[in-house]
């Protein structure tokens, strides 16, 4: 058996441990609140919101337990413990986001190149539109003159139905027009929170240092902004 180097009060705990012949006897011992010392050869009841200290057999300290806990200190430190792992998890996923990022956008040319893609996209879509509007403007001069025919009188119902058809169509490419408008606006934002993010990646910020990555509300436009129009509300009928 080592030399036993601990309090004399151990010394029976050891001796007692040396004689049963378990090897890894643990000796355990702490001062209640009343000033007692206790020991024993497993945790001791009586103090556990005390700390605790595990001794070897050569009577030396080998750990130090703390209290146990409080429902409500258990509640607090679990409650940490659970911040921390979303932490670490909120902090993974802004890595990921930011390597990602860097893999699309190498440099400022790509991320350029991007964005008049996107916007060349709308673009077409847009001049479409208005394409459209220009032919249905022409129908409707047409369906006009006819309707300079029967002034006083009622339209004929297929002209009737010509011109409310020409009036709905004409509302629905102004609508699509207005949100194109809009969503060119999105896409300009996005790709300006990005740009934000991406320079201080390519000038040596590490993926994941920059914060949560962005949230799609960021390039929404501001509430003030003007909405699309709905389709306008056709002419009152000539009597």
């Amino acid at each position: 058996m080592p030399a036993f180097r601990g309090p004399r009060w151990l010394l029976g705990l050891a001796l007692g441990a040396a004689v049963t012949g378990v090897a890894q006897a643990a000796i355990y011992s702490c001062v209640t609140a009343d000033g007692r010392r206790l020991t024993s050869d497993m945790p001791i009841r009586e103090c556990q919101s005390r700390e605790q200290q595990v001794h070897g057999r050569d009577g030396l300290v080998r750990e130090v337990r703390p209290p146990a806990l409080s429902p409500e200190e258990a509640a607090a430190l679990e409650l940490k413990k659970r911040d921390e792992v979303a932490a670490r998890a909120a902090r993974a996923d802004a890595a990921r986001f930011d390597r990602n990022l860097l893999a699309r956008y190498p440099h400022l040319a790509a991320h350029n190149k991007a964005r008049s893609v996107a916007l060349d996209d709308l673009s077409r879509a847009q001049q479409v539109s208005e394409s459209r509007l220009v032919e249905l403007a022409k129908e409707r001069k047409a369906l006009d003159q006819e309707a300079e025919f029967y002034v006083g009188k009622p339209l004929p119902p297929k002209l009737r139905r010509l011109v409310d058809a020409n009036d709905a169509a004409r509302g629905a490419q102004e609508t699509a027009i207005a949100n194109q408008t809009l969503e060119k606006a999105r896409v300009n934002r996005r790709y300006d929170v990005e740009l934000v993010r991406l320079k201080k990646l390519w000038a040596g910020a590490a993926a994941g240092s920059l914060g949560p990555p962005p949230h799609p509300s960021e390039w929404e436009l501001p509430a003030g902004a003007p909405a699309a129009p709905g389709p306008k509300p056709p002419p009152p009928r000539q009597p």
